[in-house]
């Protein structure tokens, strides 16, 4: 019995002090990280954000031309084939194809008009022949019964009046038919030559026609103008140009070739730190495919009007940033992080914005270790940290959140 009392004391002392070290060790674990130290030295100020890479000059692969005085009824295209993204080509290796339904059924259509057009100027040409023919003969024949008329009315000379008479008259109406059959042969005669001008005036317009559409329908099978990489053509709204997406005449870039030496990392900023982007500002830059690899940069430009994303209703700038150098390793559409540089400090003071409290006379403050408020006057910050520019000390010790019992810490030096 007394054995068991004994092994029981020492069980419950084991247990206590077990339970006195846990609480210590618990007690410093969540100490950890409730202060921090006033800082010196560099302070940034940037802005960060995500973009993607693009090449700063690429050649476009384009589909048909159908302006250039080309009698082609401009349509959107549908691309029915194009190779994968990201292949290497030559100048004048198959790029894509587009769908020639609508163009070949036009093309058709002309040829067969143009037949038809044929056709009817060579039934022109063969009817007005017979019939100015016809007219010739008869103007041949009338011209032979004038004469004869003629004749009669000189023998008729001596004949009595009333026979004379009849003789003139006969005479002055086959001259008037005679003069008609002229008249109708000059008008038949210019109206025909009216009408073939017409039929082929008519015919060089269909002719052309059907060369215009195979000279378009001849860039339906798109090639590379010159060596390269593929990259899909980007819309207005982000989506790649693919099989299946339609290609404007406006707009007939199927795909592009980039110059890999020179690339740019794009951006988009909120229109509230926008302001703070200036041309030349320096920029350091991480690619999410190449994590052990940085990069630098220079802000080339910003939009002047912003735009909004998909999906979005905050409103955004275009950002272009020019990365120094050249990895020909990059590739359009890679993914970027971005630290735009906006401002750079050497020798400050500074520390966590969490540190940083405000009290209800709007006096910021800080709590020390040592057991005061320090008021602090703050200057510029960035995401994480902001500069002191007068208050504390390099060195300080600070609490991060708000200690337990703040009441209990008065103003260094009575200040309120």
């Amino acid at each position: 019995m007394k054995k068991t009392i004994v092994t029981t004391g020492i069980i419950v002392v084991v247990t206590l002090i077990a339970l006195i070290v846990f609480n210590k060790l618990t007690s410093k674990k969540d100490t950890t990280g409730i202060f921090t130290e006033v800082g010196i030295g560099k302070f940034e100020i940037t802005i960060s954000a995500t973009g993607e890479l693009m090449a700063e000059t690429s050649v476009d692969i384009k589909g048909p031309e159908f302006s250039q005085g080309r009698d082609v009824r401009s349509t959107n295209i549908k691309i029915t084939d194009l190779i994968p993204e990201g292949t290497v080509v030559s100048k004048g290796d198959y790029v894509a194809s587009l769908d020639r339904t609508e163009l070949d059924n036009a093309l058709k259509d002309t040829r067969e008009r143009l037949t038809t057009l044929y056709a009817n100027l060579e039934m022109t040409l063969l009817d007005t022949a017979i019939s100015m023919n016809n007219i010739r003969d008869q103007i041949s024949n009338q011209r032979h019964t004038v004469d004869e008329a003629a004749l009669t009315f000189r023998n008729s000379k001596y004949e009595p009046p009333t026979t004379l008479r009849q003789a003139e008259i006969n005479l002055d109406q086959a001259q008037r038919v005679l003069d008609q059959l002229l008249r109708s042969y000059k008008l038949r005669e210019a109206q025909t030559r009216v009408n073939v001008k017409n039929m082929k005036w008519m015919i060089s317009r269909f002719e052309k026609r059907v060369k215009d559409y195979e000279e378009v329908l001849s860039g339906f099978i798109i090639t590379a103008p010159a060596s390269g990489m593929v990259i899909y053509k980007r819309e207005r709204f982000g989506n790649k140009r693919k099989i299946g997406s339609m290609v404007n005449p406006m707009d007939r870039v199927v795909a592009t070739l980039p110059d890999l030496s020179s690339m740019l990392s794009k951006v988009f900023v909120s229109e509230v730190e926008v302001t703070k982007v200036k041309s030349g500002q320096h920029v350091g830059i991480s690619v999410d495919a190449f994590p052990s690899k940085s990069y630098t940069g220079t802000v080339l430009s910003k939009a002047n009007i912003g735009e909004k994303l998909p999906n979005s209703d905050t409103k955004v700038f275009e950002v272009l940033i020019k990365i120094d150098g050249s990895d020909m390793s990059l590739r359009p559409s890679m993914t970027t992080n971005n630290k735009i540089m906006i401002h750079e400090f050497d020798d400050v003071i500074f520390i966590p914005i969490e540190c940083v409290h405000t009290g209800i006379d709007s006096i910021q403050f800080v709590y020390t270790k040592s057991g005061f408020k320090e008021a602090v006057v703050l200057g510029e910050s960035n995401e994480k940290n902001v500069i002191i520019e007068k208050g504390l000390e390099p060195g300080t010790i600070l609490y991060v959140t708000v200690p337990e019992e703040p009441e209990k810490f008065k103003f260094h030096n009575g200040t309120k």
